[in-house]
């Protein structure tokens, strides 16, 4: 990531795989991130509306060390609705400078309100391969397509699956998509859809993970 971090809030594109590539930009910006007390980090499955209020009162608090900075890494696969539109306040007019760093595999996939008040930034290590080939997976047939989630649904519990890979996957599966010209273009816009269908419900508590990526594999 060459861009410096700028302003209060930043989403970055990534996973809680990119967390140390992500405090090296911090340390090389002079952000102490060993024994830090004023630098927050956590990690969660699914960033709720409870997780943001106590986000909002830990940001309201003093930091620890003299004239130091409050750093809140935040690394989630999925962010609901309300959860975001909690932070809006928070995020706009932190409180003693505070700033906060929002790890998603798909800030585009965030509300527009809370993309606008942030700076997006991309960390080198989610350009590389995801954990399904998002090129060929596109070149196969669809029974092959089905074969290849199996890296995705390999646990039978849909809580338990790792949101992250399946987002960012689809969000690469897309990127190939707009990238390709051959085919009708009502089938391009079909299977297009089921990607932003399923990366929209994906995240969703109770949402059927296997069948949305079963439709994408099928109609891409």
């Amino acid at each position: 990531m060459a861009q410096a971090l700028v302003g209060n809030t930043h989403l970055i594109a990534g996973t809680p795989a990119s967390m140390g590539s992500l405090l090296a930009v911090l340390e090389a910006q002079g952000i102490p991130i060993h024994g830090n007390p004023d630098l927050y980090i956590r990690t969660y499955q699914r960033f709720g509306i409870e997780d943001a209020i106590e986000l909002r009162d830990r940001a309201g608090t003093r930091a620890v060390r003299q004239g130091a900075r409050r750093i809140f890494v935040i690394a989630t696969p999925s962010m609901t609705h309300e959860a975001q539109n909690a932070l809006l306040k928070t995020i706009e007019e932190p409180p003693a400078d505070a700033m906060f760093i929002f790890v998603v595999p798909a800030p585009e996939t965030l509300l527009q309100t809370l993309r606008s008040r942030a700076q997006t930034l991309l960390l080198d290590v989610v350009a590389g391969e995801t954990l399904v080939d998002a090129k060929k997976f596109l070149a196969a047939q669809p029974q092959k397509r089905l074969d290849m989630l199996k890296a995705l649904l390999e646990k039978d519990a849909d809580d338990r699956r790792d949101l992250g890979a399946i987002i960012s996957f689809l969000s690469s599966l897309e990127r190939q998509c707009e990238k390709r010209t051959d085919g009708l273009h009502a089938t391009r816009r079909e299977g297009l859809e089921s990607v932003y269908r399923a990366r929209k419900y994906i995240g969703d508590k109770g949402a059927l993970v296997k069948p949305l990526l079963e439709q994408v594999a099928l109609l891409i």
